[in-house]
């Protein structure tokens, strides 16, 4: 506020001081305060691993030595929580997760692994107490729900380890809290917004730490359309569409982030590369771009190659063969061709490597310059470490016997002529061309004689 004077000529104002009033619920300030104690202290005990530390605890190393993996069963955002906590504490990466109760070595800082969580777990006290006051209740019932929270001994030993249920029940609890806040606040009120706001982010974080956050998500959702149904009638649209964006929109957008950030953050070679395709594991330092680097992108007559299925996930399958027959007859009683097997392979192995043959030409070299192999083109697999060409006929394969058997093919002069001519046949030539590439290219090898496709190691009519 402002007052003036008038001193002759001269005009002059004074200035008021500036008045801030606060108000502290000391009821609320108690239940953190004890939320804090319970939760936080002695976390450093035991030092060993307890429970599912030794789950976590992997994908925690992964993280500070930023080696790409996959945890198939749930998001990204979790991890990233816990490993944010071990790198506030300067961990190295370097602990063996091997077994429950192995004892926390003296470089492993133990309670900033455990110390998010605990936070989390903390805050979800005064959190239950908000909760209930916005329902409509009393304060002391709030207070009653607040320390029925905070005595809940599974709630206290699960915030006092490196696990996600408390991280994901913080997130939940204060998206309930701040949809309520949005909802229970004067329309058209700037705080109303940021409520609602908030409520998607949080919302984005628990679905993004555990997929059982989606229920809640749901519940909030359901929620949020009967309320946004009472406004239809309203002419001012643009709260319904505030109310998508935030709720939906922007939940969706922060989910497909975190997986972003975990790609980003997650570019060195790992264990679980076999189970990406080949061009995401040349994007990752390490590994296949290690092995490839400086060998040539298109694939030529001689070249020397392994043959992945593109439908073999997450177990990869690579085109395989060795030193063996298949059975003369299998313990059903069917018969086999007795010619060389050829299977379908998990794991890297010398026994996966085939040369493209042309089969015009005996030799087995890359021509100079080299010739590429096109969309269209016929040709023969040698096999590397036998070199058996590639066949295939009407014979019912071991395990599939609706399918044609696949086998190194060896003359035994009983009247089954080769039949070991494929056309090379690209898939995705639209995008990248009609020249077989290395990881690029998805290849189909079609069998001439039959026009049965190449498929898991099997031969599947078409």
């Amino acid at each position: 506020m402002l007052t003036t004077r008038h001193t002759g000529a001269m005009l002059t104002s004074i200035k008021l001081p500036i008045v801030i009033r606060a108000e502290i619920n000391l009821v609320l300030v108690v239940v953190t305060a004890l939320g804090l104690l319970s939760r936080l202290y002695g976390i450093n005990f035991p030092k060993a691993v307890v429970f599912d530390e030794v789950y976590y605890g992997q994908f925690v190393s992964l993280y500070t030595k930023q080696v790409f993996f996959i945890d198939e069963s749930g998001p990204p955002l979790g991890h990233m929580i816990l490993a944010f906590g071990a790198y506030l504490g300067g961990f190295d990466g370097n602990f063996i997760w091997n077994r429950i109760g192995a004892e926390y070595s003296s470089n492993v800082p133990v309670w900033s692994l455990r110390l998010i969580p605990a936070l989390a777990g903390s805050l979800c006290v005064p959190l239950c107490y908000l909760l209930v006051v916005e329902l409509g209740y009393s304060h002391l019932t709030a207070l009653g729900a607040a320390l029925l929270f905070l005595m809940e001994n599974s709630l206290i030993v699960q915030s006092r380890f490196m696990l996600l249920e408390s991280v994901l029940i913080f997130f939940l609890l204060l998206a309930v809290v701040s949809y309520l806040r949005f909802h229970n606040a004067q329309s058209g009120s700037p705080v109303r917004l940021a409520w609602l706001v908030l409520t998607g982010v949080t919302c984005a974080c628990a679905v993004g730490v555990k997929y059982m956050g989606l229920f809640t998500y749901f519940l909030l959702l359901g929620l949020a359309a009967v309320h946004t149904w009472q406004l239809i009638g309203d002419r001012a649209l643009s709260n319904v569409v505030t109310r998508f964006l935030a709720l939906v929109v922007l939940p969706l957008l922060l989910y497909l982030g975190f997986f972003y950030v975990h790609l980003n953050l997650l570019y060195r070679s790992g264990p679980h590369d076999q189970m990406m395709s080949s061009a995401f594991q040349a994007s990752l330092e390490g590994g296949l771009a290690r092995i490839t680097q400086g060998q040539p992108l298109e694939v030529a007559y001689g070249s020397q190659v392994t043959l992945r299925s593109v439908s073999s996930k997450p177990i990869p399958c690579w085109l395989h063969s060795h030193k063996a027959n298949y059975p003369i007859r299998y313990e059903n009683g069917r018969g086999s061709s007795h010619q060389q097997q050829v299977t379908c392979y998990p794991f890297k192995d010398v026994n996966n490597w085939w040369i493209i043959k042309d089969p015009g030409r005996q030799d087995l070299v890359v021509s100079s310059p080299p010739r590429p192999v096109r969309h269209g083109d016929v040709v023969q697999l040698l096999h590397g470490m036998t070199s058996r060409l590639l066949n295939t006929h009407d014979v019912a394969a071991p395990m599939s016997p609706h399918a044609q058997e696949v086998s190194g093919y060896i003359d035994f002069n009983v009247s089954m002529p080769a039949q070991n001519l494929w056309k090379v046949d690209i898939a995705n030539r639209e995008a990248e061309q009609d020249v077989w590439k290395t990881i690029l290219s998805e290849v189909r090898l079609i069998h001439i004689n039959t026009s049965a496709v190449l498929k898991d190691g099997i031969s599947m009519s078409t």
